[in-house]
């Protein structure tokens, strides 16, 4: 991830103030929108009545998880195109511990958008009253529970794991008052 100079210098001999470019930028937030719709629809989604309403919120569910591995994938090759991360700022553990939790968020998102699809193509399903994708096997109702459990597993714990992220993300900002979130921020 291109990282663009804004103030050099502390006290610590630390680099800071660098900010992510634009892409990687907007690809982060994006992302983390997807993760949040997607994660609000398919909890939400029992609670939709049978019919018509329930196919169209189940196909936006599969749109915006298509949409999210899209973007995934446009986020880990600009990340390679365009060198990996930032140097830290501050506590080389806390750098660690972030290094990690990407890392995570990293295997989850691609482990919870292929359980995705295979619980698409296990169940059978209807796309906005457009096409049918048919049922793998339409007797085989524990493997349907199977994968639909697996993908509703790794998506809670995207969630988990982005939460944490996010509340490092304030901690940062808040209580350590250094410039790892605004790293992240759009610049006006």
């Amino acid at each position: 991830m291109d990282a663009t100079p804004h103030g050099v210098g502390t006290q610590t001999g630390m680099v800071r103030g660098l900010h992510y470019d634009s892409v990687t930028i907007a690809l982060h937030w994006a992302s983390a929108l997807l993760v949040a719709l997607l994660f609000l629809i398919g909890k939400t989604i029992d609670y939709a009545p049978n019919g018509a309403l329930r196919i169209d919120y189940r196909s936006l569910h599969m749109a915006l998880g298509v949409t999210l591995l899209a973007v995934f994938t446009a986020r880990v090759m600009w990340r390679f195109a365009h060198g990996g991360v930032l140097p830290p700022e501050g506590n080389v553990w806390l750098a660690r511990a972030a290094r990690l939790v990407h890392r995570i968020l990293y295997l989850l998102i691609p482990i919870t958008l292929l359980l995705g699809l295979a619980n698409v193509w296990v169940r059978g399903d209807v796309v906005f009253n457009l096409f049918k994708v048919p049922a793998y096997d339409p007797g085989d109702k524990a493997l349907r529970e199977l994968i639909g459990g697996w993908h509703a597993l790794a998506a809670d714990a995207i969630v988990v794991v982005a939460g944490l992220h996010a509340a490092a993300g304030l901690f940062h900002h808040y209580v350590l008052r250094d410039g790892v979130l605004r790293r992240m921020l759009p610049r006006g």
